[in-house]
């Protein structure tokens, strides 16, 4: 990606996000319910009294989550639901949806994001979800005076060190706050920032003033269940706080990495759960030749995306003899792979790390390799730290130089910009090392030994080199060279795997359509009854997670072999 298309991709998305939006032409709800009024009036009437959901929208710019939602709140209603909406009507300081690419920190600090985003923010999600007719709050009516003299007090005086670890009655009202700052500024901390502590405090006034209003809203109406987007950040991850504290079931979701498809998750955020998901959920699953060739043929079309939601554009370098060339890399010692990821991304708490962040993690590794000149250290940074929706401001190579201006001669760095092929490179390492990338799930299944230092989702799934502790985590380094590939009963149990994670949990919506632009989805229906039981088996599943408590796992191995449209 060159730096002009870089600036483009950037400058066009501050450009959605401040100018006048348009009606919502990638959703066709509107209609459908305008054309079928008299149904959906009765369907309305019907569902009060049902389970009372809250699906929580505070991102009114974000259409792609506009549109899941609008969806679901409408599924849900046929289903018997009573859902509730919970708009933001510019009552916060501070939400996700900011960044300094669209409000500049020293106007942020004073007027938050209401002069450049707000308006349009909350006009948008009224326009979006007002044809539903469904009953919805507002957090400015849920906001009383006192909480926010309290709010705007405790923020202000609270020793900034002391935010980061902050709980109120339990809920960690300060670590979403950090993760929302954090993401303000696209960076994996603060330092060095000169507004940094300023925009820190407005996020963690924002995370008070959530909880104040989530706690009047369920104690008002007693909500069985509240869906939410993601489940990190403000305010989405103050309101999972409130409701589980509140004892209300908390489901979370998120645009997967199929096309078509949709992570689930109970209780918390998709970052949490699937650490902490029983194997019991894939290891016994029958397996068959028929799993083998659609997992396998899905891993192998990952090296260019052609499957997922979002494609890479630029052909990849796959030529190893190039690779290892271009790199200076020495064929008679061992190749031992390292995978980054961004640094300021879900920056929320994780337990069992052996490292407390990334940063350290890598600049760590780095050192130790430099001890060990009998091997080679081949460092990939993340293509998204450039090419993700946000741009960091904090390159890991940046900080890698920082500790060392000279690499040590046995460490290499493919840069985020480089077309050398990740999966090519890694598939030629003895082992491969990553501390919070899903990599890990793609490489066991071709049979590499991956050591985890972090919050991959490969951990805990008896797969893999989980590292607890620094101390375990360095014992692993000296096991290096492994000298060997996964076994074939392993390799077996990293493809079942692979599938449930890729083809199960990633459950398929058929209506949610491939756009090839931002957002990746447009939401296309016939009627109504696209939405009823029965037409959508992802649908009936996950209707039936929020609803139920069913698992969010789509039975995939007793689907066609490849979902419509897919490819």
């Amino acid at each position: 990606m060159t730096i002009k298309s870089l600036l483009r991709r950037v400058s066009n998305r501050v450009h959605r996000v401040l100018s006048p939006e348009p009606p919502d032409k990638g959703s066709n709800l509107a209609g459908i319910l305008n054309r079928e009024a008299a149904r959906w009036k009765f369907a309305l009437a019907a569902a009060k009294g049902g389970p009372r959901v809250l699906i929580p929208n505070s991102t009114g710019t974000e259409m792609g989550a506009s549109r899941v939602e609008t969806m679901l709140a409408t599924a849900l209603t046929l289903r018997g639901a009573e859902v509730h909406l919970l708009l933001c009507d510019q009552a916060l300081p501070a939400c996700w949806m900011s960044h300094r690419d669209y409000v500049h920190p020293a106007e942020f600090v004073q007027f938050g994001p209401s002069r450049r985003m707000c308006g349009k923010c909350f006009s948008s999600a009224n326009a979006i979800f007002n044809p539903l007719g469904l009953p919805f709050h507002r957090y400015s009516k849920l906001i009383s005076s006192e909480a926010l003299q309290k709010a705007r007090a405790l923020s202000s005086a609270l020793p900034i060190a002391e935010i980061a670890e902050y709980r109120l009655d339990g809920m960690a009202v300060g670590e979403h706050a950090l993760a929302g700052a954090v993401r303000f500024f696209a960076r994996g901390n603060l330092d060095g920032e000169p507004h940094g502590e300023a925009v820190l405090r407005r996020y963690f006034q924002a995370s008070l003033l959530t909880i104040s209003a989530l706690e009047h809203l369920i104690n008002t109406y007693p909500f069985q269940i509240i869906c939410a987007l993601h489940g990190i950040y403000v305010p989405e991850g103050a309101i999972g706080e409130v409701a589980r504290r509140a004892g209300v079931r908390v489901v979370n979701w998120q645009p997967a990495y199929r096309k078509h498809s949709f992570l689930f998750s109970h209780h918390d955020t998709y970052h949490h759960t699937l650490l902490s998901e029983p194997t019991s959920h894939w290891e016994n699953m029958e397996w068959t030749a028929k799993g083998e060739d659609q997992i396998m043929n899905y891993l192998k079309s990952r090296w260019y995306g052609t499957r997922d939601w979002i494609g890479v554009v630029e052909s990849p370098q796959e030529d190893v003899s190039a690779i290892a060339a271009d790199l200076g890399l020495d064929s008679s010692k061992p190749w031992i792979g390292m995978l980054t990821n961004v640094m300021w991304d879900a920056q929320i708490f994780y337990g069992g790390n052996a490292f407390s962040n990334m940063l350290e993690w890598t600049l760590e590794t780095i050192r130790y390799f430099a001890s060990r000149p009998d091997l080679q250290l081949i460092v990939r940074v993340h293509p998204a730290e450039l090419r993700g929706a946000l741009v960091s401001r904090q390159p890991i190579v940046d900080e890698i130089k920082k500790v060392f201006p000279t690499l040590p001669r046995n460490v290499f760095i493919i840069p985020p910009d480089s077309p050398i092929s990740t999966y090519a490179t890694m598939s030629k390492c003895d082992a491969v090392i990553i501390y919070g990338t899903k990599t890990g799930v793609e490489l066991t299944s071709i049979g590499i030994p991956v050591i985890v230092a972090g919050e991959a989702w490969i951990r805990n799934k008896g797969l893999t080199l989980d590292a607890s502790s620094r101390e375990e985590y360095f014992r692993f380094l000296d096991r290096l060279p492994l000298n060997q590939r996964l076994s074939e009963p392993m390799i077996q149990r990293a493809r079942k795997y692979a599938y449930h994670y890729f083809f199960r949990r990633m459950i398929p919506l058929p209506f949610m359509v491939p756009t090839g632009s931002w957002p990746p989805y447009e939401l296309k229906l016939s009627g109504l009854d696209d939405l009823l039981p029965g037409r959508s088996v992802g649908l009936d599943v996950i209707c039936d997670g929020i609803l139920n408590s069913g698992e969010f796992i789509y039975p995939a191995e007793l689907e066609p072999e490849t979902f419509a449209g897919e490819n």
